[in-house]
């Protein structure tokens, strides 16, 4: 049997998204007024869980359990905050949408493996994620370890493809940044340091690097994806915009996610609450105390909002996004 390709979407988009009425969807064939933040996210998520669904079929073969939990790990669960900023971005500069999804799926794939890596017990040993079992707790260590390796190659396959961009320099362009936003000096490297950081004090500027790493990485990426996919120039200031909206968005949700940390339960979280305490790791709340982590994670939404105004009202959402970060409760 034929292992699943990554290739082509043969579906049609405007099927993807069946909401129901007083959704995104709903209000603009009405002609209402533009779609809230939730509704747009509740679309997104609608339209990259049917990219998933097509992009990582299960099919009747050898190696089907690791395709199994792919899917378990990649789908019905998660924000998507990832692939919203990547289709957000691409829609500010005008790129193809069909194309976007591609390029926001492979992102979820990637984030997807590092959460199931994540949850090891070798790592952080988790055993809830999203509200349910994590992924080796779902299926066993081997498994989990195997499709997230399975995952991380997935999105760049996904990257690299044709139909992710007729010009092969920005799909290029794409991997790289991928690679370079995830590797070593990127959310692997961040990985490392938090590891290693256990059971010592480290100063606010080493958390603030291991966090610029470990998770605004990403979040840089998929801001600046969309840019990248409509071909916008590294010096394009629209561009350089995005991508100081992303450093700032992502490390304004690691010291949100800090508080949260601390402060909501193992249910509004969907994964054991406490963690960071408990291994006695530094983060923002160590050092600057609940109040002074919620000034700093609003200091920083608010100068991504700043950022965001070469792109006038066209950046609403974007800009509801950087709010939606520090005051949410999971």
């Amino acid at each position: 049997m034929r292992p699943p390709s990554f290739s082509a979407l043969p579906f049609d988009l405007s099927s993807c998204v069946r909401a129901p009425s007083g959704t995104a969807s709903s209000a603009a064939a009405a002609g209402a007024e533009k779609p809230t933040l939730k509704e747009a996210l509740a679309t997104a998520c609608q339209e990259l869980e049917h990219t998933i669904d097509t992009l990582l079929p299960v099919e009747p073969c050898d190696e089907g359990v690791l395709f199994e939990a792919m899917r378990y790990a990649a789908m019905g669960g998660g924000k998507r905050v990832r692939g919203f900023l990547v289709l957000q971005g691409a829609a500010l500069f005008g790129a193809d949408h069909k194309e976007a999804l591609r390029v926001a799926a492979s992102v979820e794939f990637l984030h997807a493996y590092s959460l199931v890596h994540d949850d090891l017990p070798a790592m952080d040993d988790d055993d809830l994620r999203r509200g349910r079992p994590s992924t080796h707790r779902q299926f066993n260590e081997a498994m989990a370890i195997l499709a997230g390796d399975a995952l991380q190659t997935a999105a760049f396959d996904i990257l690299l493809q044709p139909p992710t961009s007729p010009d092969a320099t920005i799909r290029a362009e794409l991997g790289l940044a991928l690679a370079q936003a995830s590797g070593g000096r990127g959310m692997v490297g961040g990985q490392v340091i938090d590891i290693c950081g256990e059971g010592k004090a480290l100063s606010l500027e080493q958390v603030r690097r291991l966090h610029a790493m470990k998770t605004g990485a990403l979040i840089r990426y998929a801001a600046e994806a969309g840019a990248i996919l409509a071909g916008a120039s590294a010096e394009d200031p629209r561009r350089k915009a995005l991508r100081q909206y992303g450093d700032d968005l992502g490390t304004a949700f690691q010291v949100a996610d800090d508080v949260l940390d601390s402060t909501a339960s193992t249910e509004e979280l969907g994964k054991t609450a406490g963690k960071d305490e408990n291994a006695s790791k530094s983060n923002y709340v160590a050092l600057l105390g609940i109040d002074g982590a919620r000034k700093e994670a609003r200091r920083l939404s608010d100068r991504a909002i700043d950022t965001l105004s070469i792109f006038g009202p066209q950046a609403r959402l974007l800009r509801e996004l950087a709010d939606y970060f520090v005051e949410r409760r999971n």
